[in-house]
């Protein structure tokens, strides 16, 4: 069943916290604005949305709703949002699941049937073992993995998932003959991490920020350029040479194609105010989630390139959706 969550600010109490006189600004051409997800609530994608409904509310003049249609890892969202009004009232929270699911499964809506309008975030990844683990870093699990050939158990999610090509990455540059254990989900991973069932796992650090502060799980290193501010002391895969490369997790909305320009400005404009916000930037930081705005024009040319990239590994490596 779907669930909805209404965020209570209404467009008129909204428009007490605007940046600019209202007679100085442009007004939203609907006033309610639908978020399609197909993540559950719980996921990262829900903590996304949750957090950024209201700022976004605030500088859209508009109501913000999330609108849970999980199932289908994106192909439900991705055909209800291909025929909706392209009138700025919908939007679908992406993130690169909705372009495996295109790919591999060729649902009848695609990522080509819907358009990409603006990126707020990209969600860092971590590598993790249980606190008691030998290893100290990924570079521990690695070289234990090339060192015992078919000892080692690494713990992934489907074969097409963001985290499974990141290990399947580092399995095939390192030569380590391991097993990687495919999950239907990141609470899943975190069970058999916790469990013993698999050494190490790889996931969103906003799902696992709780566990490791409880002291249950262990950072390994993080899979994004630079090390991050609430792990400082945590070192990257780069710097330790596990990996040459960094796949990055990006969260930002899509719309129907034939959102009018100057509805897109208004979106793109609201998005600046949202990550400059001082009281949500405190809210986002707590999340672990990195600031990364692209406009139409350029997000539309990231998710190309992500596509190809993509299509690529799954070629390179044999991945189906069987």
């Amino acid at each position: 069943m779907r669930q909805v969550v209404r965020n209570t600010l209404s467009a008129v109490a909204l428009s007490l916290f605007a940046i600019a006189p209202a007679a100085a600004q442009e007004a939203y051409p609907v006033d309610t604005v639908t978020i399609y997800t197909h993540s559950k609530p719980g996921s990262g994608s829900d903590l996304f949305l949750r957090a950024i409904s209201a700022p976004l509310a605030k500088y859209l003049g508009a109501n913000v709703i999330v609108d849970y249609w999980a199932g289908g890892s994106g192909a439900k969202a991705m055909a209800n949002l291909a025929v909706a009004p392209a009138d700025g009232s919908a939007f679908y929270a992406t993130t690169p699941t909705h372009i495996t699911t295109s790919l591999l499964s060729k649902p009848d809506k695609t990522y080509k049937d819907i358009d990409y309008i603006v990126n707020f975030f990209y969600d860092p990844e971590i590598f993790y073992a249980k606190a008691d683990s030998p290893f100290k870093t990924i570079k521990d699990a690695v070289d234990f993995a090339v060192a015992n050939p078919g000892k080692a158990k690494w713990g992934g999610a489907s074969a097409g998932s963001l985290e499974r090509q990141i290990l399947e990455k580092i399995k095939k540059a390192k030569g380590a003959e391991v097993a990687i254990i495919p999950h239907e989900d990141g609470a899943g991973l975190l069970i058999s991490v916790l469990n013993g069932t698999v050494d190490i796992g790889v996931g969103e650090l906003a799902e696992l920020s709780g566990q490791i502060e409880a002291g249950e799980l262990k950072p390994l290193g993080v899979y994004m350029p630079e090390r991050l501010p609430n792990l400082p002391d945590v070192p990257t895969a780069l710097e330790l040479g596990v990996d040459s490369d960094v796949i990055i997790k990006f969260r930002g909305l899509a719309g129907p194609k034939g959102i009018p320009a100057e509805t897109v400005a208004l979106i793109e404009a609201a998005a600046q105010k949202v990550l400059a916000d001082p009281d949500f930037k405190k809210e986002y930081e707590k999340l672990n989630l990195i600031p990364g705005y692209m406009g139409q024009e350029e997000y539309r040319g990231y998710v190309g390139k992500f596509v190809e990239s993509q299509a690529k590994f799954y070629e390179d490596f044999g991945v189906t959706a069987e």
